[in-house]
């Protein structure tokens, strides 16, 4: 089976898992294989918002129902979790429209929240609106790129397009994370 054939068969999937567990970068492949024509534009970014929405369901639901069990316990009591905290308290639409674009916050932030009294139906309509936005634009930045890779390089078999593309989310991700080191520790 090739990989063209397993994207058209299970892309979908695998961006609806990738966006609910992991987030950017499934979107933004999304985004590179509708580019390539392997699935519309549309179904990959409605795939990344149902993903992002579902998976922060989950994690608010853990929050509010599984609040009291030990793993989610030990989560709470991450340093980060204070910062969320202290953000949601202050901001609480805006921060809940918000989190999934902050480096860090993405995950712990919906069990935080619900962990709160924030009510269940404000927590569902700022999700849906906010998983609108972040899925459209991930995917849509992943669709540009793979046009700007198509542009600059040619017409690349699809493996080396789709690392190229991996490479370069990690390499910004690695550029998140050591910048929030730095900012964590002080550095300028």
């Amino acid at each position: 089976m090739s990989i063209e054939l397993l994207i058209e068969n299970y892309g979908l999937l695998a961006i609806f898992l990738g966006a609910a567990f992991e987030g950017e970068t499934a979107a933004l492949l999304g985004g590179v294989i509708a580019h390539r024509g392997l699935l519309s534009y549309w179904s990959a970014s409605l795939a990344a918002v149902a993903g992002s929405f579902a998976g922060d369901q989950f994690w608010f639901f853990a929050g509010r129902y599984a609040g009291q069990w030990a793993p989610v316990r030990r989560l709470m009591e991450r340093p980060a979790l204070a910062r969320a905290t202290r953000l949601l308290e202050k901001y609480q639409t805006g921060f809940i429209l918000a989190f999934r674009f902050l480096v860090g916050l993405r995950t712990i932030s919906p069990i935080v929240i619900g962990t709160t009294r924030i009510a269940t139906a404000k927590f569902v309509i700022l999700n849906a609106v906010a998983a609108l936005v972040w899925g459209q634009l991930f995917t849509a930045l992943g669709y540009l790129f793979g046009h700007g890779i198509q542009q600059t390089l040619g017409h690349l078999p699809l493996h080396r397009h789709l690392l190229i593309a991996l490479g370069a989310a990690a390499a910004v991700a690695g550029a998140a994370l050591v910048f929030r080191r730095m900012k964590l520790s002080g550095h300028p």
